[in-house]
Formats: C-alpha cells, structure tokens, sequence
C-alpha cells in the first residue's frame, strides 16, 4: 500500500515501447515517483490532458504514428503551463536543440545515465511545483480568504500578519518541499507544524522530535533508526522517525541548536531523498515531508559558521515568520479571553470576568515568552480567582511602575529654564505615545488613554491636518 502519492500531480510517460514504458515506470517507483500515467498510443493524449490532473509529460520523440515533436508542440499550444521532458533514442543536437526552442523542459536520450535523467526530473517537478504554489498564492493574495479556516481554529488571533501567514500556509501546504518556521520561544510554532500537516491531506502522522541538545550519534538513530547488530546492544532492528513520519510530516524543532556534523546528514536526507540506517549498507527512501522550526536567526547563524549555507537555503523554500505577542497586542484581549476559558473548563469553575483595564496594563509588557507565558499566568490568576472576577494579583508584577510619573516627589517633567509646551501639545505627545505602545492598534490606544475609540480616530485626524497645514507654511 502506498503512503502517498508523489509528485501532487501527475507523470505522464508516453513511448510506443511497451517495455520501456515498464522500465522507466519501475525506475520512477522506485525513487519515488509513483504518480504516473502511462500511453503507448500518442492518440489518447488529448483525452489524457483533458481528464487527469497531468503537470509533466515524458515523451518519446520517435512513434510511427505522431511524432513526439508534433505532440510537444500540441501541448505547448493547449497546455503551455505543463512541462514536457523529451527522451529520445537517438542523439540528434540539432533534433534538442530544435525541441527546447519549441518549449521542451529538457531532452534526454534513452541510453543517457540513469541519473541525469532523474535529476532532470526532479527539476521539472520543482519548477511545476513552483509554479502551482506562486499560481496558489496569487489567488490566496487576490481572495483575501481562507479556504480552510477551520484548520486554523486552534490559532486565536485577529492580525492581518497572522492572517497573511496563514494564506501562505495554505498555499503551501501540499506540496513535499521542506518548510521552515521561525518566530521567539512561545509563539506556537508547533500549532503552525500541526496546520501544515493538516492541510497537506497526507495520509501518515506527524511526529514530532525537539533536536535540541542531540549529539551526532544519537540524531542519526533517532531519524534513521538502525539495523539489527550496528552497535553492542542494538539486539533488533529499530525504524527511525524518518521511517515511522512516511506518507506524513515530520517535524524538526530547534533545527538551529542541531551541531554541524547532524547538519550534513539532514542536508543529505533532503537532497537524495533517501538514508541509511545506522549498520546498514542498503538505502530507504525518505517518504516524508520535512518542517523545521526555530527560535533562532538561521542567517546570523549561518554568517557565524555555525549553520550550514547549503542547509539554510535548502530549509528556507518556504519560511513562515510568526510575530511576537508584542507586535500584535489586539490579540491579548482575544488571548486572555480564549485561555480564561479553557482554564475554568480544565478547573471545574464558572466563567470568570475579566477586568477591562486588564489588557491594557499587560499592553505594557514585552512578554519575552508570548502566548505561552500568557497561557500560564492566565491559568494561575483563574487558580487564585476566589469571586466571579479574575483575580489580577499574579500580573501586578508585570505593569511597568518605573515610567510612573511620581508627582508627590515633584518630579520634573521638563528642563526648569525651557517653555513649558501648550496642553494642546502635550495632548498630542499622549496620544502619539499611546499609539506606539499600542503598536498603532486604535481601540487599544483609546483604552490606555481612556476615551472612545472615535474620539481618538477624530484627535489623530486633527493631528494630521495639523501637522500638513504646519509644513506647508514653512
């Protein structure tokens, strides 16, 4: 039973040969390209096209009927966006030449080395795969809407970066090619893994493993497992979770503490697609697709020596960045609210309500360990909530008290022998550096100054007109 089907699309091979078809259809399985057609009659082509979800056509150039290069030029006519690989029996330059100039992918002759027509594959499957994901994306980026909110349902959050994110995510979410997910401790760079696989419809599980601290020994029997006598006391084979994730996802975290040495082996894994169990000689296929995630910069990384470069740029096809909670403070009353529930529910208590100006002080804190440190003191406050409100005692060490202006100690706001500013004035200074802390989120900047939201959209439009009307008399 086949765990997956691999390229998304299909392969289609065409060649009058009954046997070569065979031959090449069982070389391609096993490397793993196992979604593919098969047409000993260049006739059936169009009925083909037309019916299956075909992205590559491997074609014969000598048939007695049609020739391959009448069909190629067909296909570039009626389906120009698909890729067209020429392998021919015989070795004609001009004959190649001739083909790529007509729109062919790449020419190969039969007798060529196994491998460099592999690899030519592989690129026609990258460049299509490519091209499906920009062609996704643009409609994502257009519609401005998720097709599959409800994966996203675990992940509570109104930003429009999030959400941008997501569509991304979606766009990318079916293809084999490795994602990498970065963002500080906490922000839920796991939650993200858990949509990618979701959305990838890939029938495996995912499994998950924190690379974190593994020295080189013990990554390499941990992805690739080992045969049976590799070492003293490897008494039975043992399958790696390379093995253990096929037809699914595996998922990489804190790839950027991995040492040097595990580097290469994983940069392997991902360009040959296969590996080698630990005391063993006979290679397996990687049936995997592979996200990573990291807390870390991978560029400075790589820029000190310490992360490959090879690595970085294979990793990074796809790179989703989650923003701090800092950079997205409208999501803390959605946060607050979303974990004060799960919290009674898990505690057996009645919903509690939650202090409007609650948010509003926590606006304040940089929460250096984001969702996850929220999560926590969330769950604390509702364990010592003893009334119907949460209690706000575990938070109290967070509101930042230095900047409190202390005017019983007659602190001086300004230099003694400066003109003081007009209260106009220093109604503007309020109001810009409300909308800085609150990361020019209105509703929250209008919480922290105490006024409606409206009131403060009308005071930023005075202040702008102002400012306009200012620089046009100087």
């Amino acid at each position: 039973m086949k765990h997956n089907l691999y390229p998304q699309f299909k392969i289609l091979l065409v060649d009058d040969e009954i046997a070569f078809l065979r031959s090449m259809s069982l070389t391609l399985e096993i490397q793993g390209f196992n979604h593919l057609i098969t047409c000993s009659d260049p006739s059936q082509i169009p009925s083909l096209m037309e019916t299956e979800d075909i992205g590559l056509v491997l074609l014969d150039l000598t048939m007695p009927k049609v020739s391959g290069q009448k069909v190629l030029a067909w296909l570039k006519e009626e389906y120009p966006n698909v890729c067209v690989i020429i392998i021919s029996g015989v070795n004609q330059v001009n004959t190649a030449v001739e083909c790529v100039k007509q729109g062919a992918f790449d020419y190969f002759v039969k007798t060529s080395d196994q491998n460099q027509i592999l690899d030519g594959l592989k690129r026609a499957i990258r460049t299509q795969e490519l091209t499906l994901e920009n062609q996704a994306l643009r409609a994502q980026i257009l519609s401005n809407e998720l097709e599959k909110p409800d994966a996203f349902a675990n992940i509570i959050t109104s930003d429009q970066t999030m959400w941008s994110a997501f569509r991304y995510i979606e766009s990318i979410a079916k293809t084999r090619q490795p994602v990498l997910i970065s963002g500080e401790s906490g922000v839920g760079k796991e939650l993200i893994a858990n949509v990618i696989h979701d959305l990838s419809r890939c029938p495996g599980p995912l499994v998950s493993v924190n690379v974190a601290g593994v020295d080189d020994n013990v990554f390499a029997d941990t992805l690739f497992g080992h045969a049976r006598g590799a070492f003293t006391g490897a008494d039975k084979t043992r399958l790696g979770l390379v093995e253990k994730a096929a037809g699914g996802t595996l998922f990489l975290d804190e790839i950027g503490d991995l040492s040097l040495a595990s580097q290469v082996k994983l940069l392997r894994l991902l360009q040959e697609g296969e590996y080698y169990p630990v005391g063993s000689d006979k290679p397996k296929r990687m049936e995997a697709r592979i996200v990573v995630a990291t807390h870390q910069q991978l560029s400075q990384l790589q820029a000190e020596g310490k992360f490959r470069k090879d690595l970085f740029f294979r990793l990074k096809t796809h790179m989703v960045t989650i923003p701090p909670l800092r950079e997205r403070l409208a999501d803390l009353p959605l946060l607050i609210d979303h974990f004060m529930t799960l919290a009674c529910k898990e505690m057996n208590k009645p919903s509690l309500t939650v202090p409007k100006s609650l948010s509003v002080n926590l606006s304040q804190y940089s929460f250096p360990g984001n969702a996850r440190e929220l999560k926590a003191l969330i769950y604390d406050a509702v364990s010592q909530s003893t009334t119907d409100e949460l209690n706000c005692a575990p938070f109290e060490p967070l509101f930042n008290r230095e900047k409190a202006v202390d005017l019983s100690e007659n602190t001086l706001l300004f230099p003694p022998h400066s003109p003081l500013p007009t209260l106009s004035n220093m109604a503007d200074l309020l109001v810009e550096e409300a909308m800085k802390r609150a990361n020019s989120n209105q509703s929250l900047a209008a919480r922290m100054l105490g006024i409606s939201q409206p009131a403060l959209s009308k005071r930023l439009k005075n202040m702008k007109e102002n400012h306009g009307k200012n620089e046009k008399d100087t």
